[in-house]
């Protein structure tokens, strides 16, 4: 456990942002190992196969990614509160409700398959293989669930170092079962899926264990669990409107995989490889905002506005240095990169185009995320909902449909859309900040004793 409410402001977003960006790096390694072993040694139909499903799983997965994203600022405004008991029941809370989701969701998932891929216009030649894939990899979604939950809940408490521990475990155990199962065995497209499963199950069972041995106010204990309504509520109220969010992000991806889809086994799995590596080049501005977050949170609670402004102006530095180094290798090594997906030249020829065009603005992504990632902590997540499926559908999709259809970029029409769509993400999550009624969302409210004391202090 760690107290953000003390100490040098930038140090501790540093210390917090930093193992919780190498645990989502090691998370990130299950779908690029896959997919390069899969693009490597099983060809570009199954890779673009692989690609395909990951749109759906993750808007079967978004809501709840809000749900947890609520559960982890209201764990971490209790603990800057000192309120230690509301910690453990919002971590009971949160295993029970995980729990049940990722059943309902798996059942989903597995029984609407067919129509989903369907709906994408995804080509036949793929079909099989996606199915076979995406309905594996939902069969896991209970363990995925319960890590992720567990993971939410330690860096609500300021604890971002020990997920990381797990993972490295978990992802080198995915590596060898990959190559053993697609190499040895042959089990093909299937074998990459059940790898992941297997590594996912590996990192829940460690980190309950982890938890029962040196934790005594978040055990994982099915016999004394408590499911707490309010809390349950609070964060329904701070992570719906984020869940929203990323479920219409989700279903964004959806549309723009949809569009992808029509131009065809390569350009889908140039698309797929360029993912990969795109996901991994904007973790560094995801960590650092999610650090801010739990860092507002519990500053959010201990009142300490000055602190959160300091917070953020370090968070904004840290991050777009970051983000100007990825930018750097990602052009001129790109075409390299790529190459470790498949040995396809077309393939790596669309898939460094769609990096070069969109790394070009990493630092917008990065100011975005850094301002949300405000807004986020202090429990303001009504209004950057509406920013994204402003900037996401309004901008993005029409965009996207647009320059891809009735202009002679085709394919890159796609890719010039999601720049355009953070450059106004950005100017609008900059222009709620400004205006400071994020100040006024946080749960743990003053005493009227308090307020006395600032209006007599302003006076």
């Amino acid at each position: 456990m760690k107290d953000l409410t003390k100490g040098n402001e930038a140090k501790l977003i540093f210390q917090f942002a930093v193992p919780m960006l190498l645990g989502n790096v090691f998370q990130q390694l299950y779908q690029v190992v896959n997919s390069i072993i899969v693009g490597r040694y099983l060809g570009e139909k199954a890779l673009a196969a692989v690609g395909a499903s990951f749109p759906i799983i993750f808007t079967l997965i978004a809501l709840i990614i809000g749900f947890g994203i609520g559960a982890s600022v209201v764990i971490s405004q209790y603990f800057g509160a000192r309120d230690y008991e509301k910690v453990r029941r919002a971590s009971d809370t949160i295993n029970i409700f995980l729990f049940f989701a990722g059943i309902g969701l798996s059942l989903i998932g597995i029984l609407s398959s067919n129509w989903l891929f369907n709906l994408l216009q995804l080509p036949q030649e793929l079909m099989h293989d996606a199915k076979l894939y995406l309905n594996i990899y939902l069969s896991g979604l209970v363990v995925m669930f319960g890590f992720n939950g567990t993971t939410a809940i330690l860096r609500g408490i300021g604890d971002s170092k020990t997920p990381l521990y797990f993972l490295i475990i978990s992802v080198v155990i995915n590596i060898f079962l990959d190559l053993l199962f697609i190499l040895v065995f042959k089990w093909g497209i299937a074998g990459a899926a059940i790898s992941t499963v297997i590594s996912q199950l590996g990192a829940f069972a460690t980190a309950i264990y982890y938890l029962n041995r040196n934790h005594h106010i978040i055990r994982f204990d099915l016999k004394h669990f408590n499911f707490d309504k309010l809390i349950f509520l609070q964060s329904v109220k701070i992570g719906l409107p984020t869940g929203i969010q990323q479920t219409f992000v989700a279903l964004g991806s959806m549309a723009l995989m949809g569009i992808v889809n029509t131009y065809g086994t390569v350009v889908i799995a140039g698309y797929t490889a360029a993912m990969r590596i795109d996901q991994l080049a904007l973790l560094p501005a995801m960590n650092f905002s999610a650090a801010l977050s739990g860092f507002v949170g519990q500053n959010m609670g201990a009142k300490q506005f000055d602190r959160i402004k300091a917070g953020l102006r370090a968070t904004f530095i840290m991050s777009a240095a970051v983000c100007f180094i990825i930018t750097i290798i990602v052009v001129v090594w790109g075409d390299n990169i790529v190459g470790m997906f498949t040995t396809n030249p077309e393939v790596i020829k669309v898939g460094h185009k769609y990096l070069i065009i969109v790394s070009l603005f990493y630092i917008f992504f990065s100011t975005m995320f850094t301002y949300n990632g405000l807004l986020r902590g202090a429990g303001a997540t009504l209004i950057p909902m509406f920013l994204t499926l402003f900037s996401l559908w309004l901008i993005r999709i029409p965009l996207a449909y647009f320059l891809s259809k009735h202009t002679s970029l085709a394919e890159e029409g796609i890719w010039w859309s999601i720049p355009i769509a953070w450059m106004v993400g950005t100017l609008s999550s900059y222009i709620y900040y400004k205006m400071g009624r994020w100040k006024t969302k946080g749960i743990i409210h003053k005493t009227d004793t308090e307020v006395l004391q600032e209006e007599v202090t302003n006076a």
